[in-house]
C-alpha cells in the first residue's frame, strides 16, 4: 500500500495531518472486530444524522451515498431505532472521553482508523468499544431475540459503537 497523508479542515480541525499506514478496512487489532463499517453505521442512521455534516471531504464520497445525515439539526427520527442515544460533545469533553486528534469522539476515530491511521489512542478506544458489549449481554438477557422494540436506546447506543443491534 502507497504511504498517504490525509489534511482536515473542518469546523473542528484545522491543518491537521495523518498518515494512512493500514489498507482500508484491514489490519485491524486482534480484539478490535467491530460489525459495521462506517460506511453502514451512516446508512442506518447514527447520532441523529448530524455528526458527519461539516466533514465528509475527509472520508470516501461512497461513505456517504445513502447516509442518513441532517445538516441543520440532531434528528432522532433519523436513527436507525427512532431515538435519541447520544450525550452532547460536552459530556465527552468532561468525562475525559475526548483524544486531542479526534475532537469529535469516538466515531471520527474509528473513521479513520478504518481508513488505515494508527495512533497512540488506539489502544484506549479498543477498550472502551470492548467494555460496550456490556450492553448486548443485557439485551439478550432481557429481550425476545430480534425483538427490535426492545431496549431501543440500548440499541442505538451500540450502533454508535458498530455493533449490529439488529442482530440480537
Amino acid at each position: 500500500m502507497r504511504k498517504r497523508h490525509i489534511e482536515v479542515d473542518d469546523l473542528m480541525q484545522h491543518g491537521y495531518v495523518y498518515r494512512l499506514s493500514e489498507p482500508v478496512g484491514k489490519n485491524f487489532h486482534p480484539d478490535f472486530r467491530p460489525e459495521l463499517t462506517p460506511r453502514q453505521m451512516l446508512a442506518l442512521g447514527i447520532f441523529g444524522g448530524k455528526y458527519m455534516t461539516d466533514c465528509a471531504a475527509e472520508f470516501p464520497s461512497d461513505w456517504f451515498d445513502g447516509a442518513r445525515l441532517c445538516p441543520l439539526r440532531h434528528d432522532p427520527a433519523l436513527n436507525c431505532f427512532g431515538v435519541n442515544a447520544s450525550q452532547p460533545l460536552s459530556v465527552w469533553r468532561a468525562n475525559g472521553w475526548i483524544y486531542h486528534e479526534d475532537p469529535r469522539g469516538w466515531f471520527q476515530w474509528y473513521c479513520r482508523y478504518y481508513r488505515g491511521r494508527r495512533c497512540p489512542d488506539d489502544q484506549r478506544q479498543i477498550g472502551r468499544w470492548r467494555a460496550m458489549r456490556r450492553h448486548l449481554a443485557q439485551i439478550a438477557r432481557n429481550c425476545e431475540r430480534y425483538d427490535l422494540s426492545c431496549r431501543r436506546r440500548q440499541r442505538q447506543a451500540l450502533l454508535h459503537w458498530a455493533y449490529d443491534a439488529r442482530n440480537i
